[in-house]
């Protein structure tokens, strides 16, 4: 039985979200697309009250912005605005990271450990981006915050189309410090260091913000569509 079938069952706006929220982060919809109320209603057979409490649920994912009587758009970022998430993660991970090491068991050190060794031995890009993302959260899991995490995960979600971007334009070289980053951080965590984690970690996120500022074509008239001018960018946060 497919996932759409299984919400025509019994739809719920939670339910529509979570494959929504699928589609968007494997590229199905691209920054800035417009997502249609009588579109997803159709595609779910949903009336549009589970729809609208899916985009809400997203909206708060940081994955859609909603405009009031507009519509709702994949949420998109210009350069500054991606640049400026990146400063914060520079800030925000290390913290998190640090603060959650305590907290990692042995079985969730050898399975960074897996990921960063799959992450390595793959080619496919979506592939390393739903490991990278699988690594770096499962890293966050020991943290036992009431904000932080939440924030955190939120930042990625709103730049995941930027870290696919990313990805296609490491060469070799570049290729390799990555994983080698992942590696480090694994040691790092293994031997309950920190500061080293901390030190490792903002390297890796700062590599990726100055890749993209070289790359300002990345942020223009991405996706099928472009959310008003007028719209308050600040609610991604």
């Amino acid at each position: 039985m497919s996932a759409t079938e299984v919400l025509r069952e019994g739809v719920t706006g939670a339910r529509i979200a979570a494959e929504l929220r699928s589609a968007i982060l494997t590229g199905e919809y691209a920054p800035g697309a417009r997502i249609r109320q009588e579109d997803l209603a159709a595609r779910y057979g949903a009336s549009r009250v589970p729809v609208r409490e899916a985009l809400r649920i997203l909206e708060a994912d940081g994955l859609v912005t909603l405009v009031a009587n507009t519509g709702a758009w994949v949420a998109r970022l210009s350069l500054a605005e991606c640049e400026e998430m990146y400063r914060i993660r520079e800030k925000l991970e290390p913290l998190l990271i640090a603060t959650s090491i305590p907290g990692l068991g042995d079985q969730t050190i050898r399975r960074l450990e897996e990921l960063a060794t799959e992450m390595e031995a793959g080619t496919d890009v979506e592939a390393f981006l739903r490991l990278d993302r699988e690594f770096h959260l499962l890293s966050y899991s020991g943290a036992e915050t009431t904000l932080l995490g939440d924030l955190v995960h939120r930042l990625w979600n709103t730049t995941q189309h930027y870290r696919r971007a990313y990805t296609l334009l490491l060469d070799g070289g570049s290729n390799r410090i990555v994983h080698d980053e992942h590696h480090l951080l694994v040691t790092a965590i293994a031997a309950h260091d920190g500061e080293d984690a901390e030190r490792v970690l903002i390297g890796h996120i700062r590599r990726t913000r100055l890749q993209l500022e070289l790359h300002p074509e990345l942020f223009d008239d991405l996706g099928t569509g472009r959310t008003p001018a007028s719209q308050n960018r600040k609610d991604l946060l």
